[in-house]
C-alpha cells in the first residue's frame, strides 16, 4: 500500500504546480495592470491566465484518472505517468508564456498522459468486471 502514497504524492505535486500557476497569474495581473475580474488585456497576461485555466481543465481528468489507474492497473505506472504529467505541464507553461507557438510539446504530452490514464482505467475496470 506504500505505493499508493507515491501516487497521492504525485497528485499533490500536480496540485502544488497548479497553485503556483495561480500565484503567477496574480503577479501577472499586477505587472501587466489587468485588474480583477478582467481576464483579457495585455497578451502576456492572457497567456499566464490561459496556462492556469488549461491546467485546471487537465486536472479535472488527471486526478481521478490517476487514482483509478493506480487502483485497477498499476500504482507505480500511475505515479510514473503522473510525474510525466507534472513535467509536461511545466513545459507547456514555460513554452506558452514565452511564445504560444512553443506550447505544443507540453500540451501533447499532457493529453497523452491523460489519454493513457483514461483508457487504462477503463480497461482495468472492464477487465475486473468480467
Amino acid at each position: 500500500m506504500k505505493q499508493m502514497h507515491l501516487v497521492a504524492f504525485v497528485v499533490v505535486l500536480a496540485l502544488i504546480e497548479y497553485a503556483i500557476l495561480g500565484l503567477m497569474v496574480g503577479q501577472a495581473r499586477q505587472k501587466y495592470k489587468v485588474p480583477a475580474p478582467a481576464t483579457t488585456g495585455d497578451p502576456t497576461f492572457e497567456r499566464y491566465f490561459r496556462v492556469h485555466q488549461n491546467t485546471m481543465e487537465q486536472l479535472v481528468v488527471f486526478v481521478p484518472a490517476m487514482f483509478i489507474f493506480a487502483t485497477y492497473i498499476h500504482m507505480m505506472g500511475a505515479a510514473a505517468l503522473g510525474l510525466v504529467f507534472v513535467i509536461a505541464r511545466a513545459t507547456y507553461a514555460r513554452g506558452y508564456i514565452s511564445d504560444p507557438e512553443k506550447r505544443a510539446g507540453g500540451a501533447i504530452a499532457s493529453f497523452l498522459v491523460n489519454a493513457i490514464l483514461l483508457v487504462g482505467s477503463l480497461i482495468g475496470i472492464v477487465a475486473r468486471a468480467v
